[in-house]
């Protein structure tokens, strides 16, 4: 799910990949080691940083800037394609199933107007969802197995599907959050540096991308600096920018498996519409 620690962890990767484009344990844009986390700093850690000519970059909510932008009523985003490990071949009027029937799929067979559907289950194997769909099958007409093979004699049509569930985020609400991204430094030429890479950088991104898969409108807000070098060699920078981003639930969901089939039974004008 996305909440304020995973748009907090996201700017941290964000300034990261800014200041570290290679990666961490490769140079980066600046001459000077840069820390870069969430919280706010230990002072000790932070006085020992700043003389060793260490920069630290923090992310920290800004207190009492929260507010509910919720615009929508709530919904549900797909986020992947799952891919069945089951499969089934058609041949005239018998099916075979074959692969892996691991839990969380739909195997399906329509023999005609007749659409049975089976969700396999911990154990499960080609051909014991073979059986459960005959069994289904016999209660209206005649279904023969052979291993993971059924075949439906008589049947105009037969048709086999097998859907695997699917991952989907549901959002519950929407919220703007500002946060301070604080440069903290041992001199201003090393804090105008940092500052200016990171403020140019996210001025021109429009959205950051969340760990659960949805993203969070990036605005910027204010610029705010703060010199104290009597006491702490501390030259500090707070750039303050607002993220809008929704609060989301994973879930994994089941999916149609003979939704989209016509059927014009024989002998009859009519046309029928399966859903299952």
């Amino acid at each position: 799910m996305a909440d304020q620690s995973d748009v907090e962890n996201a700017l941290v990767s964000t300034i990261t990949n800014i200041l570290y484009p290679n990666g961490s344990s490769s140079g980066g844009v600046l001459t000077q080691t840069v820390k870069i986390y969430r919280g706010w700093p230990n002072t000790a850690s932070l006085r020992a940083d700043l003389a060793a000519g260490t920069l630290n970059v923090t992310v920290f909510p800004k207190a009492d800037t929260s507010r509910n932008t919720t615009r929508w009523a709530e919904g549900l985003v797909p986020t992947g394609n799952a891919t069945p490990s089951l499969t089934v071949k058609v041949t005239g009027t018998s099916a075979t199933f074959a692969g892996s029937a691991e839990t969380g799929q739909l195997a399906g067979l329509l023999a005609d107007s007749l659409a049975v559907v089976h969700r396999t289950v911990t154990g499960d194997t080609p051909e014991l969802v073979a059986a459960v769909l005959a069994e289904s099958i016999r209660t209206q007409r005649i279904a023969m197995v052979n291993g993971a093979t059924v075949t439906v004699p008589g049947a105009g049509l037969l048709l086999g599907r097998i859907v695997a569930d699917q991952p989907v985020i549901y959002w519950t609400r929407s919220q703007l959050q500002q946060f301070r991204i604080s440069c903290w430094c041992p001199d201003p030429t090393s804090r105008d540096n940092v500052a200016s890479t990171i403020d140019n950088a996210l001025s021109s991104a429009s959205f950051i991308a969340l760990s659960d898969g949805s993203s969070g409108r990036l605005r910027y807000v204010a610029t705010t600096e703060f010199d104290q070098s009597q006491d702490a060699a501390l030259y500090r920078r707070d750039l303050v920018y607002s993220v809008d981003y929704q609060t989301t639930v994973s879930n994994t969901l089941p999916s149609m498996i003979f939704g989209d089939t016509t059927l014009a039974p024989l002998g009859s004008g009519s046309v029928t519409t399966l859903l299952s």
